[in-house]
């Protein structure tokens, strides 16, 4: 067995109902970037399904969710779960690839239910007056960046830089300005960049376009700066979702992955910013 991955204690926020791992009726591991509205949509789906009573869910960042499929659990608080999850979303498609070479998922299960784009997240007021990709090369602008070993969007976003700027805008913002500490690697964004921001310990965070609509719904004092149409991504994200072939609640699992196609889930998603593909 791997060694298990180990979860920063202060990202308990992100693990929903740790109580009940061990027993639950389904275990979720859904892509951290959609922690605002999971809590809407497991109201949904219990109002559909009351069957499925207790149900743990993580919503940390998907490559650390891939991680701990493939050791079999996590490391939290000093202690270990050997937890496997009934579901696993990702906005990777090599993720998803990884699992089926595992035998984990089947190549036939795995589809797209969302959508979403690039966005800059600054400080409200945009005080370093940060209006395109290539302003972040800058030497007075601190970036907090997504960690590449952990964290699905950073592949997007390495993407954006490079059609910004070519590879040596790339080693640039990875290499330069991470060995001169202005940018400073996330291990979940989606909490870290916005706290970072408010506290004046970062300038601009890379993120999705529906975290910045949730930082600011949370009273963060922080906006966003849109990205050109030509360098957001939004043709290339694609948020792919799986029943695991080891979860103990397949039909439960079932479930879930068809209410998140029915129209009641459908709304949530898009009323928190997110695009869903056409039926």
């Amino acid at each position: 067995m791997d060694t298990y991955p180990v979860i920063p204690t202060e990202r308990g926020d992100d693990l929903h109902n740790l109580e009940h791992a061990d027993s639950a009726d389904l275990i979720l591991f859904m892509a951290g970037n959609q922690f605002m509205l999971m809590p809407k949509l497991i109201a949904a789906f219990r109002k559909a399904h009351p069957e499925v009573a207790a149900i743990f869910y993580e919503t940390l960042p998907p490559g650390l969710e891939l991680k701990q499929i493939l050791a079999g659990g996590m490391a939290y608080n000093g202690q270990t779960y050997p937890i496997q999850a009934d579901v696993y979303s990702s906005v990777s498609r090599q993720a998803m690839q990884t699992l089926v070479a595992k035998e984990l998922v089947s190549s036939e299960d795995y589809f797209i239910y969302l959508h979403n784009r690039l966005a800059l997240m600054v400080k409200k007021g945009n005080p370093k007056s940060i209006h395109s990709v290539l302003d972040l090369g800058r030497e007075d602008v601190v970036i907090s960046q997504p960690n590449p070993d952990y964290e699905n969007i950073a592949d997007h976003i390495i993407a954006m830089y490079e059609q910004a700027g070519g590879q040596t805008f790339v080693e640039t913002i990875l290499q330069e300005k991470q060995a001169n500490g202005t940018t400073l690697l996330t291990t979940v964004h989606h909490r870290e960049t916005p706290e970072r921001l408010v506290r004046g310990t970062a300038d601009v965070g890379p993120v999705w376009h529906t975290e910045i609509v949730a930082a600011e719904n949370d009273g963060f004092n922080v906006e966003g700066v849109s990205v050109a149409e030509a360098l957001d991504q939004s043709d290339a994200i694609n948020y792919f979702i799986a029943p695991l072939r080891q979860g103990r609640n397949p039909e439960n699992a079932r479930k879930f992955l068809n209410f998140i196609r029915n129209e009641t889930a459908r709304k949530i998603f898009t009323e928190y910013g997110f695009v869903v593909p056409s039926e």
